[in-house]
Order: structure tokens, then C-alpha cells, then sequence
């Protein structure tokens, strides 16, 4: 029994730590986007949009080759939801550069 305590001590003492450094992560969020991009930044967005169009790609081809009308049907889904988040990470761009451009 004493041993099973024992064991059990160090784990609650990681999970108070873990809890601690996740409340210390939420204090350190930003409530607003800064008015700069940086480069590292502007890399994360290209390769969003990348990753979306390219998903937005594949699936309108698997749906062109699919005999299934569900399937089909659930790929075309899958490819306008690619395409939406394409289309809105290009509009926050677009609104930042225009709030930019206001500022200067």
C-alpha cells in the first residue's frame, strides 16, 4: 500500500506541473494579432495555403473519379471545406493589408 502511494506522488505532482505551465501558456496568449507579420510568419501562411489548395486539389480529383454518389459527394464537401479556408486566410491577409495601408 505504501509503495502505490509512493508511486502515485510523483504523478500528481506532474499533473500539478503540467496544469501550472498550461495556465501559464493561456496568460501568455495574445488577444489581438500583432500589426506586423514576420518572416517566420509569413512562411506558417504559405504553407497554409499550400496545404489547403493542395487538399482542395486532390479532393476534386478523387471526387471526378469516384463511381460512388456518396463517397463522391462527401469528397466535394471535403474540397469546398479546403477551398473556404483558403478563400478566409486570404481574406485576413487582405483585411491586414488594407488595415495596413490605413495606418501608414
Amino acid at each position: 500500500m505504501q509503495n502505490q502511494q509512493n508511486q502515485q506522488m510523483p504523478n500528481m505532482m506532474q499533473q500539478q506541473g503540467n496544469m501550472q505551465q498550461q495556465a501559464m501558456q493561456q496568460q501568455n496568449m495574445m488577444q489581438q494579432p500583432p500589426h506586423i507579420i514576420t518572416t517566420k510568419d509569413a512562411s506558417y501562411i504559405n504553407d497554409m495555403l499550400a496545404w489547403n489548395l493542395l487538399a482542395m486539389k486532390k479532393a476534386h480529383f478523387a471526387a471526378q473519379q469516384c463511381q460512388d454518389q456518396q463517397v463522391k459527394s462527401v469528397l466535394e464537401k471535403c474540397g469546398q471545406m479546403h477551398q473556404r479556408h483558403y478563400e478566409k486566410i486570404l481574406s485576413h491577409l487582405q483585411e491586414k493589408q488594407h488595415s495596413n495601408t490605413l495606418m501608414q
